[in-house]
Parts: structure tokens; C-alpha cells; sequence
């Protein structure tokens, strides 16, 4: 039997986790807390799943794979996992970056459409669209339940036979290679044919070939009338503003918060308030977007963390023999697990090589794969 250790509980670690013990690999997975902790970028609320990536179709035809496998994690789990409230796209300019996503939805076979401006009172209790060009409208897009989803992986992974291991990992180099088929825990070693650090933003303080950077990203939820509630309200997001959000889910209010890139963060230590201006800045695009929910009061907000990669494409790389790096979800990641835990599987397996854009190459700065941040 193969034998796999793969570190970090995150939902790409859960998520490998569970696919690798299912197609019978022997599974080790090691977590210094527990899955779902709120230093992870997996613990936020939630996360939105959309298939709209501007011109890459091949992250679209991954989160539209994803969603499939969403539906049949959750109906293993028993509960909801899985918001589909659909999302509205606000495009300021008439052949930007959502007119993109649409031509490539259109030719997947997404459903999609484009819509005036004034449909928005069709989604939302309150809406200003007249700096608008139009709304790209995806029906089967929503918001996912982020920690959760993070918590229920990991349980059935464990479920699966996998060795859900607590403790604090490091790579072990070799008299030959810079890195061996081994993970020292708290001074243990663990050994396997395979070994996959997917450890989120903890991957550039471990390994200093990858391109990752992490910054620090304010979440924030604001106290809204049951009218701005999931299902009945979709997500939105504002590709321009680098804004985005959605309606209330499990009580926790409405989230409306930025996209733009904040300053480098620290996971293990960093201060996890939500700084002021954030909240003024999320406060300052309802008043524009939404003018009713202007003076709606924070109801509940959270710091997250982004690993980013300077072009927004992961990192899924060989290091040494053996020994594979899995990281650099660049803020859209979380919404492909399922299906990308299948890919990464079948990379270890030997059945295909990751793609080229994965590489540990050197990255052209890009925003666009991103749009917007905690969209998965």
C-alpha cells in the first residue's frame, strides 16, 4: 500500500486527506491545532463559489467540477454545506473582465447571463446600479460554509482511515536532496513514499523557493434585516471596488468587506482585530451600492489570511523526489478543493504532470484569477 503524509488540515489538506484514503493510500495527516482553526485561511464563515475567472477557462471548468463535489460532501455529512443562492457580477465597464468570464461560461455550458443594471432590485431589497455597465448573473453560484466545511472534511477523512496526527511539522533534509520522504512532529519523525506540504501561509516560513506571500485580510459582517438573508439575497461582487459579500448565513450578518490586498501578515501571532479603516471602507461601499444598510452596525468581524503567489496561480510543485508543495490559494482557492483534490491525486499517482503555470517558475504580478478574494 502507498503511503502519503500530507501536512496541514486546511480544507486542501483534509480534502487530499480523504481522496488519498479512498483510492487506498495509507494517510497520515498532520495538524498543529486542530482542523478548523481560525489561524487557518480555511476557518472563515464562509467563502463564495463561483465559476466566473474572467478568460481562464480552466479554473472554471474546476469550480464547476468542485460544485458537484460539494453536493456530495454534504450529503455524506448530513448537513448543509452549500448555500446555491447564486451570485450577481456588478460590471462598471462593457467589455471587461465579466464579459470575459461570460463568453467562457457560455462556451463551458455554465449557465449565465447578462443583465441591465435595473435588475438588481430582482436580487436585492435596496440597490444602486447607475455607475454600472451591467450584471453578470450566475444561478448556480453561492456561498459555502467555510469552517465547517473545513471541520466535516477532516471528519470523514478520519472516518476513512486516515491518521489525523497533532503536532507542530518540519522538513527533514537529506545527505543528497534537499528535502527527504520524511516530516519531523515535535521532534518525531514521520516517514511515507510521499510527502505533501500543504500547510497554507506556513509554507514560506518552511520552504524559501516558493513565491508566497501572506497578507492580512479583514472580514466584516454587518447586523442586517432578515430581507438580506441567504438564499433570498445572492453574493455579489465588485470586480472594480474589490469588493464583494453576500446575505446573512447562520446569524453571523451580512458580509460586505474588500478585496484589496493588506498588509503582510504574521498567521501564528499577528493580531487578529480587524483594523478601523476596514470597517469605514466596507461601511462606505453600502453606502454607495446599498444606501439602506449604510448605518447597519458590525455585527461580527475576523481577520483571514491570504497566501499569495504575485500571478494568483497555486503552487503545486516537487521539491525533492517524493516530496510535493501545495499551496498559494491566492484567495480563490478554497471553492476547488474537492475537485482539485482529485487532481493533486492524480499528479501523486503518476497519471498526469501538474501544469506548467504551478511551477516554483518566477510569477508576473496579476490580480485577475483572484477576483475577489474570499470567493474560494
Amino acid at each position: 500500500m502507498k503511503s502519503v503524509i500530507v501536512v496541514g488540515a486546511g480544507i486542501w489538506g483534509s480534502s487530499l486527506a480523504l481522496r488519498l484514503a479512498e483510492s487506498g493510500w495509507q494517510v497520515t495527516l498532520v495538524e498543529q491545532h486542530k482542523p478548523g482553526h481560525v489561524r487557518q485561511a480555511s476557518a472563515g464563515e464562509t467563502r463564495l463559489l463561483r465559476c466566473a475567472h474572467g478568460s481562464d477557462a480552466w479554473y472554471a471548468r474546476l469550480a464547476w467540477q468542485a460544485r458537484s463535489g460539494w453536493r456530495r460532501l454534504e450529503e455524506r455529512a448530513g448537513e448543509r454545506l452549500y448555500h446555491e443562492a447564486g451570485m450577481v457580477w456588478f460590471a462598471t465597464t462593457p467589455d471587461g473582465w465579466e464579459q470575459a468570464s461570460a463568453r467562457v461560461l457560455k462556451e463551458l455550458g455554465i449557465d449565465c447571463e447578462l443583465l441591465d443594471p435595473a435588475e438588481g432590485s430582482r436580487f436585492f431589497p435596496d440597490f444602486r446600479g447607475d455607475d454600472l455597465s451591467f450584471l453578470l448573473w450566475e444561478p448556480h453560484a453561492g456561498v459555502l460554509r467555510a469552517r465547517r466545511a473545513t471541520q466535516v472534511t477532516a471528519g470523514l477523512a478520519v472516518a476513512a482511515g486516515v491518521r489525523l496526527v497533532r503536532g507542530r511539522a518540519a522538513p527533514v533534509a537529506g545527505d543528497d536532496a534537499p528535502y527527504t520522504n520524511a516530516v519531523e512532529v515535535d521532534g518525531a519523525p514521520l516517514r511515507a513514499d510521499r510527502v505533501v506540504w500543504a500547510c497554507g501561509a506556513w509554507l514560506p516560513g518552511l520552504f524559501d523557493e516558493v513565491p508566497i506571500t501572506v497578507t492580512k485580510q479583514d472580514t466584516v459582517h454587518f447586523a442586517v434585516p432578515s430581507a438580506w438573508s441567504v438564499p433570498e439575497t445572492p453574493a455579489w461582487v465588485d470586480y472594480g471596488a474589490s469588493a464583494y459579500g453576500h446575505g446573512d448565513v447562520d446569524g453571523v450578518g451580512m458580509k460586505a468587506t474588500s478585496d484589496a490586498e493588506g498588509p503582510p501578515y504574521e498567521p501564528e501571532h499577528g493580531p487578529r482585530a480587524v483594523d478601523a479603516a476596514s470597517v469605514e471602507q466596507a461601511r462606505f461601499y453600502l453606502r454607495r451600492r446599498f444606501p439602506a444598510l449604510a448605518d447597519s452596525p458590525v455585527l461580527f468581524s475576523q481577520v483571514c489570511q491570504y497566501p499569495l503567489t504575485p500571478d494568483a496561480e497555486w503552487v503545486i510543485a516537487e521539491v525533492s523526489p517524493g516530496v510535493w508543495l501545495l499551496g498559494g490559494d491566492s484567495g480563490h482557492g478554497f471553492k476547488h478543493a474537492p475537485a482539485l483534490a482529485g487532481y493533486v491525486a492524480g499528479v501523486l499517482d503518476g497519471d498526469h504532470e501538474p501544469e506548467p503555470r504551478f511551477g516554483l517558475h518566477d510569477r508576473t504580478p496579476s490580480r485577475g484569477l483572484r477576483t475577489s478574494g474570499q470567493v474560494g
